[in-house]
């Protein structure tokens, strides 16, 4: 009878064809437990069920598909989030959306809040969470993010209105106004994404930006002077290279708004912020 395969010799056999890290990820999956406990128990026996359902992890980490679509989860800010191939993983530098989002909810704690593009849901999940007075809305075109973002809130107990359409339509056909919008909007442009490898796996609905990248912003702010109240805030993800174009559309659209490009953590453009009169 063949011996069992121990965590040690699991990661071995996982580290020849893939990061460490990642190596560990999966297998505190397969065996449900925290990343410690293979450091204390190097010769703990894996199951053959928990043998192959590791193999075949480790299989799919190999060939690129991404750690939070192999595990269906990510962490978000500080909670963590289904995700499946049909939204977009969310990234740490989109945490800033939420945090210039609840800056301004602490001055308005009964806003209405309009996540455009919603994806996953972790903005808008977040966002109610922590601003549980704010009136939360969730707009996406897509019946399958939208999913994904329902499972969400209810795992997360928020309280978020779902709405299916093009960007802020169905806002509009329902009379809806907001004081705060955020958006992570498709911003690559469409000759770039046939050498981005994240193309080969996250949904090209929520990368494709159009011919500059911008082209969703630019509807989005053409659509939005109609559904803001006096004093809304707007905050859009941008790509690294947009802070100068993104500015000059948002300011064509609400003149009188101060607007800012906020930097991330590596120093790149990556919110345009509009707060309006």
């Amino acid at each position: 009878m063949a011996m069992a395969m121990t965590v040690q010799q699991a990661l071995g056999r996982a580290r020849a064809r893939i990061e460490t890290l990642d190596a560990q990820a999966l297998l505190c999956a397969a065996l449900g437990v925290e990343r410690a406990y293979l450091f204390g128990h190097p010769d703990h026996p894996l199951t053959p069920a928990q043998a192959d359902r590791y193999a075949g992890w480790v299989e799919r980490c190999a060939a690129g598909e991404p750690l939070a679509y192999i595990l269906g989860r990510r962490a978000f800010y500080d909670r963590d989030f289904i995700v499946t191939p049909d939204v977009l993983i969310p990234r740490p530098e989109t945490e800033l959306l939420v945090e210039q989002g609840l800056a301004y909810l602490r001055g308005r704690p009964a806003a209405t809040v309009a996540d455009v593009g919603t994806g996953s849901g972790a903005l808008a999940v977040t966002l109610a969470v922590h601003a549980p007075a704010a009136q939360v809305y969730a707009l996406d075109i897509s019946p399958a993010a939208l999913a994904v973002a329902r499972q969400n809130a209810a795992q997360h107990r928020a309280a978020v209105t779902f709405l299916e359409g093009d960007l802020l339509r169905p806002f509009l056909e329902r009379g809806l106004r907001f004081d705060l919008l955020v958006a992570n909007l498709p911003y690559i442009a469409s000759g770039d994404l046939p050498s981005l490898a994240v193309t080969r796996w996250e949904p090209r609905l929520a990368l494709d930006g159009g011919a500059d990248g911008l082209d969703l912003v630019r509807r989005l702010l053409d659509q939005a002077p109609a559904a803001a109240r006096p004093g809304a805030r707007l905050l859009l993800e941008i790509g690294a290279d947009q802070g100068a174009a993104a500015q000059a559309l948002g300011a064509a659209a609400f003149p009188g708004a101060r607007a800012a490009v906020l930097p991330d953590l590596a120093g790149h453009d990556r919110i345009l912020r509009l707060d309006l009169p």
